[in-house]
């Protein structure tokens, strides 16, 4: 596994910056947090292994986070202007 694959290495992977749209996508993220939750129930990792597994870990719920977040602003953006104009 190259460490762009390795959930281990929190370093492989890009981060979402505060004021931009996540760097990678929901899906990605979400398929990633599973890897990551899957590596830790395993076992069989150092200290260190399990700390940086679980740091990614919370880093990419936030990016999940925050693309859910997104797309309800948008869904409520569209039900408003719906309702502003009068159509149900």
């Amino acid at each position: 596994m190259s460490s762009a694959e390795d959930p281990s290495d929190p370093s492989a992977h890009a981060t979402n910056d505060a004021d931009g749209p996540p760097a990678i996508s929901y899906e990605e993220a979400r398929d990633e947090l599973v890897a990551v939750v899957s590596a830790l129930e395993s076992g069989g990792h150092s200290l260190e292994e399990s700390l940086a597994l679980w740091e990614r870990g919370e880093a990419l719920a936030a990016i999940c986070q925050q693309w859910l977040d997104n797309a309800r602003r948008r869904l409520d953006d569209v039900l408003a202007k719906r309702s502003g104009q009068g159509v149900d």
